[in-house]
């Protein structure tokens, strides 16, 4: 079944709209793509106008910027520590923009978003 992002059967007073036409080829959404820690995979969609976005769907490194220093450097993740999308993402090492990981040079939150981006960057976080 194909997500569709076209205007809601409802209007905001809980009444019922009347669809003046059908659904529309621009109004497809797709399928989350959630990243998750391993080997780097990538994968190429195709975006609306013929550009293209790259999807993260596995992350073996992390770019972290040190707020105090502001320097940036690689890193290795380890793990999902936490993650206020979903509780159920930290099991399963899903990582989303805001979660939190745990790399080889301490805690660091999320500041991209890898299923759009293709990338994962992050802030150390001081405990």
């Amino acid at each position: 079944m194909a997500l569709w992002q076209g205007r809601a059967k409802r209007k905001s007073t809980g009444g019922r709209l009347s669809h003046h036409r059908g659904k529309k080829r621009f109004e497809i959404g797709r399928e989350l793509q959630d990243a998750k820690v391993g080997a780097t995979t990538k994968k190429t969609a195709r975006a609306r106008g013929g550009g293209r976005k790259n999807r993260l769907l596995r992350a073996e490194y992390v770019s972290i910027t040190d707020p105090e220093s502001g320097k940036s450097s690689s890193s290795k993740i380890i793990e999902v520590v936490e993650n206020s999308a979903n509780p159920n993402y930290v099991r399963q090492n899903i990582i989303t923009k805001g979660s939190i990981i745990e790399t080889e040079k301490g805690k660091a939150k999320v500041t991209s978003r890898p299923g759009q981006h293709g990338v994962v960057n992050a802030v150390l976080v001081t405990d």
